[in-house]
């Protein structure tokens, strides 16, 4: 719920006039203006509009602009949001989780809230007898890009889960100034601009001046005697940060219960420097707060310098420090022993950036708390649990110990001390050989001594888990393997998944309302119900009347695209969309070189009976990944190409979209045809556009990787295309010699399309622009591009033919809505909480 904890420095409770709100308790009043109530919904709130549009924003409605009336319209219904808080739970609840995650990518709010508390229709209504525009308001909220793709979307909806479920929970982040950066192309290049998601404020949020805590970096330890056999260690900050809370409500499903996702700002402890200042150096006075405010300014700097890993760490520890210090003080007022945190908090660390936690809560036991160190480990272990979210080496985060010295002296000296006992158990259990004390040790010594923050974040939790059936195991095989030999009971899978109140109900309005028409109401509560739709899969009427809806949505796509890249496409046409992350290991670049070869193909044999496509990427590269941006830059060229080339007309069309961002996948996904979910097999820890794009009927192309796998079982695999090596052919492969020299000698097609794009054909300006790509291809292929494209070229052929069947593919396409409910983020956290948390849902 919203919430508000005091800071350390404050007695007893906040003396201010925003809305007090505990997780799972009432809020002790409310701050809606005083409106008198009609009894008319619609009446009640237009006039709560018309009246936080003057006295909140200071404008009329003849002055009032676009984002002026989003701002009115959020907080009339923010108000309604506090009310719902009303009606919960007076109790502090016997135990909450703690979701803390670097990212959180929520994308546009509005929808979501009109959806949840089931006032779509009266907002219309009410802005509509204000002469505005429902739609027209939803598009003025900026996106808050708080995420870079699929973890940051999955907190997203994790939290909103929870809030439906009946899961007390808080979420704990970043409040970046600027979130993942504004993507536009330049003769094809990706350029970066910030996001100025904040501009003008954020009408959701409640700022918590009072929740503010003192955050430190550097300086030294210094030791004192307790008593004969204790000795104390206190840490002595060269630099302290101060974070504050900003709160954002996440209202469940129809109002009944609302969490918070709190997110912490960075301020210096002194804004000026004022004897600086006066001194003339008007620059220098405000260094420190610049340095300060830094670390909440940009969502994931680049860490390729030294001072990027820095300030990437300070990030982690930041928010992470803040989050516990909430929490803990929380619990103590709330049950006063902090030794029981373990039965009242659950909390969750969503990949390895917050794996600083285990020492940093260590560290709060024993300085704060005065614990002994067994039951600070104690409390420590059984608090905290663990999700990884990948298999890739260079994703596994770990810090120089030089850094971690410097910057967070206390925490290496806990890492160290529980890196001993740990290593000093595998002695005594007689496994103290040097090649496993190597392999399990928290911190690596092969390349530079380094903090392994998977081993830290693994040896502090309660459970680990994986995101998918196949990335658990393989994390028991590979990369924890000798960990997971130690606490066998540890790793646990939980597949990830999608909040359908955001990924069908709001996304896709028309589907859902020919689901409630066809299987009733329940639907809208029990996604389980969406099996009924299987029993329509042939009848002609519904069968229809579901492709009426997805053309539409692919008419309105049509638009999109044609305002942001000026290229016309036919709605009639297969809309094959690949929309993720740019990585190497994703494989866009296996879909442009099979648009390669399908354009030689289509100028080789022009009359032949080619089936439409439409080629639609979407996604952002890391600012510093050279490659990725290559590969955009290729997607970019050949779509030029191909798109001013009358010998294939509407027959093949290829478009980019700048700036994807999660609204852009709202308009996206409910138009797909083909789904591309074509990663390496055993690198996609789980995926969740792929279960987005399944659920609102689009076929997925895809290898055996992830949660494929479990789409298949659900769908069907007569519902699914299915290509490439699987994970343990993947592994094979990669080491037989020269495997990518065979496979493209042995497949002409791939051949000619890597020489075109070597040769410079779409790069006549450069010829050598793309060598980078064709070389890596042909040489290195980290990725088997080259030995899994003959038979995706199989794949998109067998789809084309399939394409051709209306009947056959609308059946498959139904099958897909109607199978994809166990893939709801609900069940996912009736998992977790099940099995990891131990909390009870509503």
């Amino acid at each position: 719920m919203l919430n508000e904890v005091l800071s350390p420095s404050a007695a007893g409770v906040e003396k201010s006039d925003d809305t007090l709100v505990t997780a799972g308790k009432a809020p002790a009043r409310s701050v809606r203006p005083s409106v008198p109530s009609t009894g008319d919904a619609v009446v009640d709130l237009r006039e709560a509009i018309r009246a936080k549009l003057a006295y909140a924003i200071g404008r009329t409605p003849e002055t009032a602009r676009e984002r002026d009336w989003f701002a009115a319209t959020a907080l009339a219904l923010r108000d309604r949001i506090v009310d719902a808080c009303l009606a919960a739970e007076k109790q502090v609840p016997n135990k909450r989780v703690y979701y803390l995650s670097l990212e959180f990518l929520i994308g546009r709010l509005l929808s979501d809230a009109m959806n949840n508390l089931g006032l779509v229709e009266t907002t219309r209504k009410a802005l509509a007898e204000l002469g505005v525009d429902l739609g027209t308001v939803e598009g003025a909220e900026p996106d808050a890009a708080l995420g870079n793709g699929g973890l940051g979307r999955l907190a997203a909806c994790f939290m909103e889960s929870m809030a439906s479920i009946g899961i007390p929970a808080f979420g704990y982040g970043i409040r970046y100034d600027h979130g993942l950066f504004r993507q536009s192309f330049e003769d094809g290049w990706q350029r970066e601009a910030p996001e100025t998601w904040l501009s003008e404020g954020n009408p959701w949020e409640f700022a918590r001046p009072a929740a503010t805590y003192t955050i430190g970096f550097g300086g030294s330890v210094t030791m004192s005697m307790v008593s004969e056999r204790v000795i104390r260690r206190t840490w002595h900050p060269a630099e302290t940060v101060r974070a504050v809370a900003h709160d954002v409500p996440v209202v469940g499903w129809r109002g009944k219960t609302v969490n918070t996702l709190r997110l912490w700002k960075a301020e210096a402890e002194a804004p000026v420097d004022l004897g600086q200042f006066n001194g003339g150096d008007h620059v220098g006075a405000v260094a420190n707060r610049m340095r300060a405010e830094a670390i909440s300014r940009v969502l994931y700097p680049s860490d390729s310098s030294t001072a990027g890993q820095e300030l990437r760490l300070r990030q982690e520890y930041f928010f992470t420090s803040a989050s516990l210090q909430d929490l803990v003080l929380r619990h103590v007022a709330e049950r006063g022993d902090v030794r029981s945190l373990p039965d009242h908090a659950a909390i969750q660390l969503n990949d390895t950036h917050p794996a600083i936690a285990v020492p940093e809560l260590m560290r709060i036991l024993l300085e704060d708390h005065g614990l002994t160190w067994e039951d600070a480990w104690h409390v420590t272990t059984n608090t905290l649990n663990y999700t990884n979210h990948t298999l890739l080496p260079e994703a596994l985060e770990t810090w120089p110990v030089e850094l971690m010295e410097r910057l967070l002296p206390r925490h290496m000296q806990i890492i160290y001390l529980i890196n001993w006992m740990h290593l000093e158990q595998q002695g005594k259990s007689g496994k103290s050989d040097a090649a496993h004390l190597a392999s399990v040790s928290l911190i690596d010594e092969s390349h530079g001594r380094r903090v392994r923050m998977g081993h830290l974040a693994f040896h502090g939790s309660r459970r680990v888990n994986g995101v998918s059936a196949l990335h658990t195991e393989l994390m028991r095989e590979t990369v924890f393997a000798d960990l997971h030999a130690l606490e066998p009971e540890k790793i646990v899978n939980k597949t990830n998944g999608i909040t359908f109140r955001r990924w069908l109900h709001n996304a896709n309005p028309g589907l859902t309302k020919l689901a409630v028409e066809t299987l009733g109401e329940g639907v809208l509560d029990n996604p389980e119900l969406l099996k009924g739709l299987d029993a329509y899969a042939a009848d002609p009427a519904f069968v229809a009347r579901y492709a009426a809806v997805r053309r539409g949505r692919k008419e309105a796509l049509a638009e999109v695209i044609y305002d942001r890249t000026g290229v016309t496409v036919d709605p009639s046409a297969l809309f094959d969309v690949q929309i993720k992350r740019i990585h190497e290991y994703k494989r866009q670049l296996l879909n442009v070189v099979e648009t390669v070869a399908l354009y030689q193909a289509i100028k080789a044999e022009p009359h032949k009976d080619w089936t439409p496509r439409v080629k639609i990427f979407g996604g952002k590269a890391a600012p510093s990944y050279t490659q990725a941006k290559l590969i955009i830059k290729l997607a970019a060229d050949v779509a030029r190409a191909v798109n001013d080339d009358p010998d294939v007309a509407d027959r093949l069309k290829v478009v980019f979209l700048p700036n994807y961002s999660v609204s852009l996948a709202e308009a996206i996904i409910p138009a797909a045809d083909l789904s591309e979910q074509i990663s390496t097999a055993g690198m996609e820890a789980s995926g969740t556009g792929n279960m987005k794009l399944a659920l609102n009927g689009a076929l997925t192309v895809g290898t055996l990787d992830g949660a494929n796998i479990e789409i298949r079982d659900h769908v069907g695999a007569e519902n699914i295309f299915i290509f490439g090596l699987d994970a343990a052919g993947v592994r094979a492969r990669s080491a037989e010699p020269h495997y990518a020299r065979d496979a493209i000698w042995n497949s002409p097609r791939l051949a000619a399309a890597l020489d075109m794009i070597a040769s410079g054909r779409f790069s006549p300006e450069e010829p050598n622009r793309f060598r980078p790509l064709t070389d890596d291809l042909r040489h290195r292929d980290q990725y088997l591009l080259t030995c899994d494209f003959d038979d995706y070229w199989r794949a998109q052929r067998e789809i084309d033919a399939a394409w051709n069947d209306p009947r056959g593919w609308w059946k498959r396409a139904i099958h897909n809505t109607a199978r994809m409910a166990w893939f709801s983020s609900d069940r996912s956290m009736r998992e977790y909480a099940e099995e990891i948390w131990r909390v009870k849902t509503a």
